[in-house]
């Protein structure tokens, strides 16, 4: 559990600057605890987690809350910023660009930013060189999926990422990127500390699989999941469209079981929903195999929906990983659909199955009304961030605030789906799958 002293924002030194924003921030007068430097957001929100705290609730977990200050680390007109996307596509890279570079030119006077191409890549003399971001350039990336700046995977080295940092006179780095990326931009701030610099390292904190801790939420999630969940409405169509008809769809989630879930919930239409936090049999009374086939047989078809990471205790794997260091997984998504064929051929029933797969057609769409919001939102606070001086951060949301969360905190865990909690509950009581399907 995160204490007080874990919260803590790192400041590259005291405010030197009035902020361009200063008069509007100071007329905020319903809304002054928002910027204030000394208000937090209390971690907890129940009155049983402060059991036993001291009754002074400074001294209780708290974030500091995002926001414009009035005063800054940073000259308005004159610092110079660098922004770079990492990792996989996800929806909405392009409108967290978008809305950095519009929040420096509109409210800070820094009419551009330099961008990195293809991630950490363009930081080192082996990548291609950075592009002018101006409201020019970037004025329409939002209508596209993807990311303007591409991206990669993989680390860099830190020592000559600050080196290019330094040759082109970069003060804050824009980092926009899952749990890799903000591992390398902890590399980065460990370096830029061991010189002595001035340079802020602020992250957008990225990831399609909603597993990143302390955040509430990653932008693109709920598109992600919406999309996800039309794929489910298609995959239970063709199943009742035919004979013993079974859908199976798969879904991303490496090690978190949010977007199946969330999904399946969505449309109600799933009939067995498997995740990585929640161990599966394919054998047995209670396994999948057998529950499938009973339910096809009672209601004549079935869908099924599976996170690519479930089920990986049934799979043989390489022991092979990608460019980040992850181990490559194995595909329980076609190790369920043979399963299934056999399984049914040798009860001698009909099946007809479809597997639906769209992975790819949700990472690149352009994020919905609800995601472009909270893009915008999340780029703002981090500009406010980044100008203010603070360094070694992300940016999330807590209680409906925006807040400030150490790198460090974000990378020290992996937020999953809680075998017990009240969402896996949701599911069960939706699906009504056995609770138990190991036994």
């Amino acid at each position: 559990m995160a204490e007080l002293a874990d919260l803590r924002i790192t400041r590259l030194g005291e405010p030197r600057y009035d902020s361009p924003l200063a008069a509007f921030v100071a007329g905020r007068r319903t809304n002054e605890h928002y910027v204030s430097e000394d208000d937090r957001v209390l971690y907890h929100d129940t009155v049983s987690d402060l059991d036993g705290r001291a009754p002074d609730p400074h001294s209780w977990p708290s974030f500091e809350p995002g926001g414009p200050r009035r005063r800054l680390f940073f000259a308005p007109t004159r610092t110079k910023v660098g922004i770079v996307t990492c990792g996989g596509l996800c929806p909405g890279l392009n409108d967290v660009i978008r809305a950095i570079v519009m929040e420096l030119a509109l409210h800070y006077g820094i009419g551009e930013a330099t961008g990195f191409r293809n991630g950490y890549l363009g930081l080192t003399p082996a990548g291609p060189d950075p592009v002018r971001l101006t409201p020019e350039v970037v004025h329409h990336i939002n209508q596209h999926g993807g990311t303007m700046l591409g991206t990669s995977r993989g680390s860099q080295d830190a020592e000559v990422m600050v080196d290019r940092l330094v040759e082109l006179g970069i003060d804050i780095l824009f980092v926009i990127g899952g749990d890799g990326s903000m591992r390398g931009a902890s590399k980065v701030v460990a370096e830029v500390a061991r010189r002595g610099l001035e340079i802020a390292v602020i992250g957008v904190p990225k990831t399609i699989d909603n597993d990143i801790p302390f955040i509430g939420q990653s932008f693109g999630f709920v598109t992600a999941f919406s999309r996800a969940a039309q794929s489910i409405s298609v995959a239970m169509v063709e199943a009742q469209a035919a004979v013993g008809g079974v859908g199976l769809v798969k879904l991303m989630g490496r090690h978190s079981g949010f977007i199946a879930c969330y999904a399946a919930l969505a449309n109600h239409e799933a009939d067995f929903v498997l995740i990585p936090e929640v161990p599966f049999a394919l054998d047995g009374p209670n396994g999948l195999l057998n529950c499938l086939h009973q339910r096809v047989k009672e209601r004549g078809s079935a869908v099924v929906v599976v996170a690519e990471g479930a089920g990986q205790d049934l799979l043989e794997l390489s022991g092979a990983t990608d460019e980040s260091g992850n181990a490559r997984f194995a595909d329980i998504g076609v190790h369920l659909r043979d399963s299934i064929t056999r399984y049914f051929a040798e009860q001698g029933s009909a099946l007809t199955l479809k597997y639906v797969e769209p992975s790819y057609a949700i990472r690149s769409v352009r994020p919905d009304p609800h995601d472009a919001v909270y893009c915008l939102r999340l780029a703002q606070s981090a500009v406010h961030a980044g100008m203010a001086g603070r360094t070694d951060m992300v940016v999330g949301r807590r209680h409906n605030r925006f807040i400030h969360v150490p790198i460090s905190l974000v990378i020290s865990e992996r937020y999953s789906v809680a075998p017990d909690g009240d969402l896996w509950m949701a599911v069960l009581e939706q699906t009504a799958q056995p609770v138990d399907m190991t036994l």
